[in-house]
């Protein structure tokens, strides 16, 4: 469905629909998957927001995502690097933190020059799977996969598509960089693309180390893992060891990679302006994004 109001709008429900080139300046949605998603046993459903706890930040908490999607969020034409983000909040594998772990980001992303790509990933989890967030990983991967296959419609490098993750969102990162497979059979001609980020961000990741403070065996980098940048506070209940461990295994690789680890902050504030020095996190962000050339533009190539 096509419209004119000055800018062009475009809705994407299907995989079968065309972005608009430069025109495109406002988001567009992808449905996942072609049919039902993979591994479905029983149907997951409506959407809806959980109300908070006494006590919980007044945040929104999306859950009972059956029909999971990406929202393709493109930047100021004027800014537009052919840089891309897929985004992942957070939410325990329970919930998705789908403002400020998510369309703030994507905001965020786009004053940056970069083509944000919200991840609207399954949740709650699936029980039986193996490994128990098997529908997530199918979904980030999947978005990976589509995101890299449809560049040239997005006007971005297959070549520098990255992820930012946060708490299970950065669990989920880490898995998408990682994995050496894919957890799914291929759907279509999408998945003849990589499913592999080129760069991640890992802010406060979730559950990487196990109980005596070592990388688990699902988190095993080597030379050709992709870059990451790490942000963790030293009182975050879900403990900093999981960025640091994940950092000193990149490094022993040679991986280019950088870790912040603040003193406060707790865990979950994401683009909420919390009083701490960890608030500062998308300025070191970007500084890390500008210094490995994700912010300078570059003309799309073909993969």
């Amino acid at each position: 469905m096509m419209g004119r109001r000055g800018l062009w709008v475009v809705v994407l429900i299907g995989l079968g629909s065309m972005v608009s080139g430069a025109e495109a300046t406002e988001e567009v949605v992808w449905r996942l998957w072609p049919g039902e998603p993979p591994d479905e046993k029983q149907k997951v459903g409506p959407e809806r927001y959980l109300e908070g706890k006494p006590g919980q930040s007044e945040i929104k908490r999306l859950t009972d995502v059956g029909t999971p999607t990406v929202t393709i969020y493109p930047p100021p034409p004027e800014k537009h690097t052919g840089c891309a983000v897929l985004v992942a909040p957070g939410g325990g594998y329970n919930i998705l933190a789908i403002e400020h772990e998510g369309t703030q980001v994507c905001a965020w992303l786009n004053s940056l020059g970069i083509t944000a790509a919200l991840l609207k990933y399954r949740v709650p989890k699936r029980p039986g799977q193996t490994p128990e967030n098997l529908a997530m990983i199918q979904d980030a991967q999947r978005a990976m996969a589509l995101l890299r296959s449809r560049a040239a419609e997005l006007r971005i490098d297959p070549q520098r598509i990255g992820m930012i993750g946060f708490s299970a969102g950065g669990n989920l990162t880490a898995w998408t960089c990682l994995a050496d497979k894919r957890f799914y059979p291929p759907q279509d001609e999408h998945d003849r693309a990589s499913s592999r980020p080129d760069f991640a961000l890992l802010i406060y990741p979730a559950w990487l180390v196990d109980a005596q403070g070592q990388l688990k065996p699902e988190f095993r980098p080597d030379k050709s893992s992709p870059p990451m940048f790490f942000v963790h506070s030293s009182d975050d209940p879900i403990s900093s060891e999981s960025s640091v461990a994940l950092y000193l295994a990149l490094k022993k690789h040679g991986v280019p990679a950088e870790v912040h680890v603040y003193a406060s902050g707790g865990h979950g504030y994401g683009m909420r302006k919390v009083p701490h020095p960890c608030a500062s996190w998308p300025q070191r962000a970007a500084e890390w994004l500008h210094s490995r050339g994700y912010l300078t533009p570059a003309t799309p190539t073909k993969k």
